[in-house]
């Protein structure tokens, strides 16, 4: 494919967002001004990726062409050259990525949903389990974790577990992660040491601006119910949380984090709008290819995306035929090596679309 007329695309594109910047008046719309300050910081972002390619390739070559020299210069460029490679391949996914028609929730944060499948105690058990995973990912990326709601189990999982995650293009990483997740392990309440299989769905909501979706007062039902789960006190005493059910859909939200009526009713419309958000964004998904559903998923509790199995310290990842053999390192959050296999087939797809339809 050739990028290079892409990029001059791009190039002329970035005086225009410029101009657009200094424009008078720039700020009055922040939707807008964000979406256009956006765009600036990710057309630069790869120009600058570009260029910095290009250079690379150039002393890639001349490095090639050194190492024939048979002296102690060509000992030194032929070391050089792996690092190079490895830096051109690095380089070439981002501006292959960058040059992509952008998903608009991409940049989004992202409202995260664990339940505890089949399986009882353990289920709920694993649900805690991925629970921490994605929080110590989280760490590892500089995001933020803000619990939402928890209904723990009695053994120390979660029944439930609900929280939001901000910073720098969540979605785009955790949008994967969407559908049902398998363990196969021995319990601690084996005696036997048989190996149990049980499930936890995970749903990944792109975070909703209010311009996304209109929530009408009168198709909306909020009613005050008490918080319950472990929280102190104050928690098992009040009426904080706030239940809201969108009356055309019947999703119902429940939010009990917070310690005001006010603070969790705010959250729990937040949520609402992602999940009504995630309705128009599965049907539209009808529009893309075969592939590209498969491997995002829609959310649905019946796609069974991943395995973890315990015994074999193995993850297998069925969209993508994917086995690594590291379980005990992404259970506590290195999901670097998986994540990344996914965007790359993706990738490949949405790239191979691009250039169907130049």
């Amino acid at each position: 494919m050739d990028y290079a007329s892409l990029i001059e695309k791009k190039r002329a594109r970035l005086p225009e967002l410029e101009s657009e910047m200094s424009q008078e008046g720039f700020f009055d719309d922040p939707r807008a001004a964000t979406e256009v300050t956006r765009e600036y910081n990710r057309t630069k972002q790869l120009l600058e990726d570009w260029d910095t390619l290009e250079k690379t390739r150039s002393d890639l070559a001349e490095n090639e062409e050194m190492a024939k020299a048979g002296d102690e210069m060509a000992e030194m460029a032929e070391e050089e050259i792996p690092g190079l490679r490895l830096r051109i391949d690095d380089l070439e996914k981002r501006v292959q990525y960058a040059l992509l028609p952008r998903d608009a929730t991409e940049d989004r944060d992202a409202i995260v949903e664990i339940r505890a499948g089949t399986g009882g105690d353990e289920a709920s058990l694993f649900a805690g389990d991925l629970h921490r995973m994605y929080q110590r990912y989280a760490e590892t990326r500089g995001w933020r974790i803000e619990p939402v709601e928890a209904s723990p189990s009695e053994v120390g999982g979660y029944k439930e577990v609900v929280f939001k995650v901000t910073g720098e293009e969540v979605f785009r990483f955790l949008k994967y992660e969407s559908g049902v997740h398998r363990v196969q392990r021995v319990p601690d309440t084996e005696t036997q040491g048989r190996i149990h299989t049980s499930t936890a769905t995970v749903a990944v909501l792109p975070e909703a601006e209010e311009v996304d979706v209109e929530l009408k007062p009168d198709e909306l039902h909020i009613q005050a119910t008490r918080a319950g789960g472990p929280g102190g006190q104050h928690v098992n005493t009040t009426d904080s949380a706030v239940q809201v059910t969108h009356l055309p859909t019947g999703i119902m939200v429940k939010c009990q984090d917070g310690r005001s009526q006010g603070k969790n009713k705010e959250k729990a419309l937040e949520i609402l709008r992602s999940k009504l958000l995630e309705a128009k964004i599965r049907d539209e998904a009808a529009k893309y290819s075969a592939h590209r559903r498969n491997l995002i998923g829609s959310g649905g509790r019946e796609e069974k995306i991943r395995t973890y199995n315990f015994p074999q310290n193995r993850l297998t990842d069925h969209r993508i035929n994917l086995t690594v053999y590291n379980l005990d390192q992404v259970i506590e959050g290195s999901l670097e090596e998986t994540i990344d296999a996914l965007q790359t087939s993706e990738m490949a797809e949405r790239l191979s679309e691009l250039e169907a339809q130049n």
